[in-house]
């Protein structure tokens, strides 16, 4: 099967077809019809075997994780998610590897009603880049600099997940096969927050997803807001599975390991009662306040500091 035979397989027959798409794959470039009145929010992923997921990871959830990681980006900045393009290199034409991947890939873009518009394949050391795009009113994006002293910071969902599965996965450490099925869905098929993003805007200050782990994810709207903040590890939301882990070895997990996708955002007191009537689906979790004084400062169970090991991922670093 030759690059063209590919793309027609795999990528042209896709379930997903928009109005606003006026030509798709097929030609040299996509054109696409932006709404009046819209930014048009874009992010990209690059994620590479061995440093970004395992070389055997199953390839409907890589598929579909792949996407995810893109629309969480999207989620973070207030957007609508429209449109995305995949750069996808391959050691070599696997047909059911294939199959499986786009299959997960393109359900995640059904539930979103994303299409597929372009981009390129070749054949190298597996890794897959999607660019995706997505629109914001004027005026709504939600973004890393708007914090403001006395904003409470939230959090979406739980964190932590999806680093303790990793770990047994790496043979770090040991989980109940119970205990693992509880969360591995966090490593291999977390949700982006598109819906709850999109109902931040014009009650959030700031916001950013989860994927560094959050003291590294917060950190970013404390540089970029010129603030600093305070964060309580008992207000931290995480799973029974998680905590247990957390007795073990720390914080470091829900602190720091990333993966998590969730969204981290700031509120100003007067718009808190309008955020808790949204009742998101996923939890919504106050874990401390925007301050003046420059850094991150974290208070453990007992009033005291606490100070985490290591602050965020690095993609440099080998899988751990």
């Amino acid at each position: 099967m030759n690059e063209f035979e590919l793309i027609r397989t795999f990528f042209a027959r896709q379930p997903v077809s928009r109005a606003d798409v006026a030509a798709g794959i097929g030609d040299d470039a996509a054109l696409l019809h932006p709404p009046a009145g819209q930014l048009l929010a874009v992010t990209s992923d690059l994620l590479v075997s061995g440093v970004h997921f395992l070389p055997d990871v199953e390839p409907h959830s890589l598929g579909r994780k792949a996407l995810a990681v893109n629309l969480s980006d999207l989620a973070a900045m207030g957007a609508e998610p429209a449109w995305f393009l995949l750069n996808l290199a391959l050691p070599e034409v696997d047909v059911q590897w294939l199959e499986r991947f786009c299959g997960g890939m393109f359900d995640l873009a059904r539930a979103y009603n994303v299409q597929l518009v372009g981009g390129d394949t070749s054949r190298g050391p597996l890794a897959i880049g999607i660019e995706a795009h997505g629109f914001v009113p004027e005026a709504m994006a939600l973004r890393r600099s708007g914090a403001k002293v006395g904003d409470r910071i939230y959090v979406t969902g739980t964190l932590g997940d999806a680093a303790v599965a990793l770990r047994h996965r790496l043979g770090k450490q040991r989980l109940s096969e119970d205990d693992f099925a509880a969360v591995v869905e966090h490593l291999d098929r977390p949700t982006p927050r598109v819906l709850e993003g999109m109902s931040l805007r014009g009650l959030a200050h700031s916001a950013i997803d989860i994927s560094d782990g959050l003291v590294a994810d917060l950190g970013h709207i404390l540089e970029q807001s010129q603030a600093g903040a305070c964060i309580f590890l008992d207000k931290i939301p995480v799973s029974p599975v998680c905590r247990a882990h957390i007795t073990k070895f720390g914080w470091e997990a829900a602190l720091a390991m990333g993966d998590d996708y969730e969204l981290c955002f700031t509120v100003p007191p007067h718009n808190i009662g309008a955020l808790e009537k949204l009742q998101f689906a996923c939890g919504l979790h106050c874990i401390g306040e925007i301050e003046s004084e420059p850094g991150l400062r974290i208070v453990d169970e007992s009033g005291g500091p606490y100070r985490p090991a290591f602050t965020g991922h690095d993609h440099f670093a080998k899988l751990k």
